[in-house]
């Protein structure tokens, strides 16, 4: 699963390897590689607006897309190790743990456009000025 993104039956794998944690240092470390592999294309947002898009690349999908948040995270990790249609590999350019950390954020940027007020915990309403 942590090489392939499948689980033992081949299937994509949902969640992460058993040895992967998925805390604020994977999200951090997610963040940076993701700032410098996939934000020029996918934009700082997940948005698909990058900064190649002013150069003319077009059809960079958006992460926000119901077909990409529904997707399995091994199938995001497979995505980034081999490519797919326009997209190169990043295999050359990732090792394995920085790809399953970058699949963590792309499920963090997911789950910041999707979140609402029911999301935030108790102990941080106030600091929003939320009752």
């Amino acid at each position: 699963a942590f090489f392939q993104g499948k689980t033992a039956t081949g299937d994509w794998l949902r969640g992460f390897p058993t040895s992967i944690t998925v805390d604020a240092k994977l999200m951090q470390r997610g963040g940076e590689r993701y700032a410098i592999y996939c934000a020029p294309c996918h934009g700082a947002l997940g948005d698909g607006n990058g900064i190649t898009k002013a150069y003319g690349m077009g059809a960079t999908p958006t992460y926000h897309d119901d077909r990409l948040r529904s997707q399995a995270e091994g199938e995001l990790y497979n995505t980034i190790t081999n490519g797919k249609a326009t997209m190169l590999p990043y295999a050359d350019k990732l090792e394995p743990a920085d790809r399953w950390a970058v699949v963590a954020y792309v499920r963090a940027l997911q789950r910041s456009r999707a979140g609402t007020l029911a999301d935030v915990p108790a102990a941080h309403k106030a600091e929003l000025g939320i009752k």
